[in-house]
């Protein structure tokens, strides 16, 4: 039997972890494609699987169920936009240049069609299983984290002060921009893209400050 080197094991290893991320990044794109077309709840492990070119044991090799699936396709998605305006933001020299890009980021993306469905239908069942909807928020508090701290650091490099916490203001932001898309979907006549556009721009100028009703106000 021939030994095997530390050298040639770490190299083993590490060929394995990579064909285990890759097997896991094609299950999830397959999984964001079916929760699109078909909904979260319609969309059936196996085809996830199959989509994939994989089987359910796959599946279940590298997600408990079609729950933890969801969960670690938000965070994926969540952390690759996290990094796109990171990545923005610092190529940006001012505070008010930063506060631009966060707003056009903001107003931009938060109407994307395909992850917004997803998303809302995922809340909605959810609320109706409370154990689920206790692992959505614990996972969501963690996600915002971020999100939170670039907001607040913006806010107080421009000499304001956001009206609510950091954290209400982010799920606000969200929760605002979920409304308005789902209207516009419903009612395309009511609200256009370019209004909806404007009206997250100018939420999110209120909730970091910029609107002078929240200034502090002086003493007299």
């Amino acid at each position: 039997m021939v030994p095997v080197s530390a050298e040639n094991g770490h190299q083993t290893l590490s060929r394995q972890q990579a064909r285990t991320e890759a097997t896991r990044r094609k299950l999830l794109r397959s999984a964001e494609y079916a929760f699109a077309r078909h909904g979260f709840e319609a969309t059936r492990i196996e085809d996830v699987a199959a989509s994939a070119g994989y089987t359910r044991g796959a599946f279940y090799a590298n997600f408990k169920s079609k729950e933890d699936l969801f969960m670690a396709l938000l965070e994926d998605v969540v952390r690759r936009r996290i990094a796109d305006v990171q990545g923005r933001l610092s190529e940006a020299q001012t505070p008010s240049d930063k506060a631009d890009v966060l707003r056009d980021y903001y107003a931009h993306f938060a109407i994307q069609r395909t992850w917004s469905l997803i998303f809302l239908e995922f809340k909605l069942f959810a609320v109706r299983y409370p154990r689920v909807r206790a692992r959505l928020q614990e996972r969501l508090q963690n996600l915002r984290a971020t999100a939170n701290h670039m907001l607040r650091e913006i806010s107080e490099a421009l000499g304001h002060r956001t009206p609510v916490s950091s954290t209400a203001a982010v799920a606000a932001m969200g929760a605002l921009s979920n409304a308005l898309l789902l209207e516009q979907l419903v009612d395309p006549d009511a609200i256009s893209p370019a209004e909806l556009h404007t009206l997250l721009s100018a939420f999110f100028d209120l909730i970091t400050g910029e609107d002078r009703r929240f200034a502090p106000r002086r003493s007299r």
